[in-house]
This record gives structure tokens, sequence and C-alpha cells, in this order.
């Protein structure tokens, strides 16, 4: 049961940050492109690589499921 009562939660968190995304996206332009993150442009080849977008999310989801949890 609990873990079904986790499951809406997120489900319905992802659908927030969704919508969110979606009509307000100057609210997280400054997501990946944050000192760290690796770009490359070439010629017909583009490579990213968000190190430190990735890291702060990871710390931001931590910290929420732990506060969560409690």
């Amino acid at each position: 049961m609990e873990l079904g009562k986790l499951l809406v939660f997120l489900g319905g968190l992802l659908l927030v940050l969704g919508l969110v995304l979606l009509y307000f996206p100057k609210l997280f332009s400054w997501f990946g492109h944050l000192p760290g993150d690796i770009r490359i442009e070439r010629e017909g080849v583009r490579i990213y690589i968000p190190l430190v977008s990735s890291l702060l999310l990871s710390l931001f989801l931590t910290l929420l499921l732990n506060l969560l949890r409690k």
C-alpha cells in the first residue's frame, strides 16, 4: 500500500513539474547552463554533459526524499 501511495505522489509531482516546465520555461532556463556543464559544439556534432546540473538535481531529490521519509 505504501508503494502505491509513493508512486501516485511521484506521478503527481512529475505532472506538476511538467506543467511548470511547459508553461513557465524561463523558471528553469539556468538548468543545464551552469559552470561545470560540458558543452561541445562542432560542425554536425553536439555533445552535452550536464555534470553540475545533474549533481544539483540529485542533491535536491535526496534532500526532498529524506524529508518525506521522516
